[in-house]
């Protein structure tokens, strides 16, 4: 028997059809399970993304002793800045405490210029904190309880202008309770006298990124050890309550 087909008859026939069909059908399957892996394999690697998201996040805020919604923020100077950073951030309701510079006449704040007394600037911090859980005279409290404020342009061993004491107000409220707290400390005799200067706030400018946490990063520092290790334990021996 001849079979006599024109060249484009092939792919018409029965026994091709049923081949193409079933080809065709296996491609499919094929198809469904590469589709059904990636999928699948999407999902765990999403799965996976989110959970060591989740783990790092739980990382850092473990790291945190206290995370606090800050609202408010009061300006001091009191000496060394690293010395007043560390008390500022061991007392309840307040947030970052940013070591800088204030109450200068130039705007080119740094570290160089302001201890070669070239800029007026005192070595200040920027207290951060939440008015709902401290209030400024409590603020005002913690200042005066960790400095000798009778000593002009000197805390311990640190002398010049930048180490000068003052309180630098942002509203007329603020200068109000400062100077009704100096007055009450001169009342009660809790000082003989205070030098303190309270004056309003025109800037403040932050000090180098190496000096931020500065007494936290370098415990072993000589200055830290002897200087501000001891000042900040003598303040949280004396007041306990304003702890975190």
């Amino acid at each position: 028997m001849v079979i006599n087909w024109k060249c484009t008859d092939w792919k018409t026939k029965p026994y091709f059809q049923a081949f193409i069909k079933e080809n065709n059908m296996q491609k499919n399957i094929i198809h469904f399970l590469i589709i059904s892996i990636l999928a699948f394999g999407c999902s765990a690697n999403e799965q996976s993304t989110t959970e060591n998201t989740k783990l790092k996040e739980g990382k850092s805020s473990s790291e945190k002793v206290e995370e606090i919604e800050t609202n408010a923020v009061a300006y001091f100077a009191s000496g060394c800045f690293w010395c007043v950073e560390a008390v500022f951030e061991s007392v309840t309701g307040v947030g970052d405490v940013i070591s800088g510079y204030s109450g200068g006449k130039k705007s080119n704040a740094n570290y160089r210029a302001v201890s070669a007394g070239i800029t007026d600037h005192a070595e200040a911090v920027a207290v951060h904190y939440d008015s709902t859980k401290i209030d400024y005279p409590t603020l005002l409290k913690v200042f005066f309880g960790s400095h000798d404020p009778t000593t002009l342009n000197q805390q311990g061993p640190d002398r010049g202008t930048q180490y000068r004491s003052a309180i630098f107000y942002r509203n007329q409220k603020e200068k109000k309770l400062a100077k009704e707290y100096i007055e009450q400390l001169l009342t009660d005799k809790v000082f003989p006298k205070i030098t303190t200067e309270v004056v309003g706030f025109d800037a403040f400018y932050p000090a180098e990124d190496y000096h931020q946490n500065y007494e936290k990063k370098n415990p072993n520092n000589s200055y830290v050890r002897n200087v501000s290790i001891p000042r900040l334990k003598k303040f949280q021996k004396q007041y306990p309550e304003l702890l975190k």
